[in-house]
């Protein structure tokens, strides 16, 4: 375990720390009307915290095994088109959130307000991480970078698991640090997180349009690549 190791997964962890699913979200439900819910909130990012942690184990000790028993499955022309299929679909989809609609937000708030409030069933805010977290799995790059550090690294098994739930600590340090203000110096904080919403209201459609349509097109495009498509166009055109 060499310190230019520590310094490259805290580097990794702090950018994972400005995700969807560690800072969005958390900001989102720290602008809930009334009192913090702490006990909630940080039920949430445990949560995240605990499925990117079984994810990097899991890749850590168990990629090469999962690998091999999947084998080609994912060449199989069904899977290509099927992923084709779902390519195309989120592109399309993605036009729904131009920006150009006005949003409608009233369920998503009464959501939140729900999902935070004291009485509510803590399953909301579980369901909620773990979807997040699901929702990111494809493009924790970060994580995948530092879950390749670690199989490379020849450390021992007690290391990687700790080295791993230390980088999952470090990735959710911000929304802890967050709460801890809003909790303390809700005054001096509440401005900041108001502007947030702000933005969050009015420009959180449009992005997530982007994000789809990007996403999509990506994933449209592999299946394509890997099904010939673009030979075939291309002899069809000549």
């Amino acid at each position: 375990m060499t310190p230019e190791l520590l310094l490259s997964l805290a580097g990794l962890a702090l950018i994972d720390s400005t995700s969807i699913g560690t800072l969005f979200i958390p900001v989102w439900l720290l602008l809930a009307p009334g009192p913090v819910n702490v006990r909630r909130i940080l039920g949430y990012l445990a949560t995240i915290a605990a499925f990117y942690l079984a994810v990097g184990l899991l890749l850590v000790w168990g990629g090469s095994t999962l690998g091999d028993a999947l084998g080609g499955a994912l060449d199989n022309r069904g899977v290509l088109w099927a992923q084709l299929v779902l390519g195309v679909g989120m592109l399309a989809l993605s036009f729904r959130y131009d920006g150009k609609r006005r949003p409608r937000t009233g369920g998503v708030l009464r959501w939140r307000d729900r999902a935070t409030a004291g009485d509510s069933s803590a399953r909301w805010l579980v369901g909620l991480a773990l979807l997040a977290a699901l929702a990111e799995v494809a493009t924790m790059l970060p994580y995948l970078g530092a879950v390749g550090l670690l199989a490379t690294s020849g450390v021992g098994a007690a290391s990687v698991v700790g080295l791993l739930t230390g980088y999952c600590l470090v990735m959710v340090l911000p929304a802890v640090l967050l709460l801890g203000a809003r909790v303390a110096r809700p005054r001096l904080v509440e401005p900041v997180l108001a502007r947030l919403n702000t933005w969050i209201v009015t420009k959180a459609g449009s992005a997530l349009g982007w994000i789809l349509g990007i996403a999509g097109f990506l994933i449209a495009r592999d299946a394509a690549a890997r099904l010939s498509l673009f030979d075939l166009i291309d002899r069809i055109g000549r």
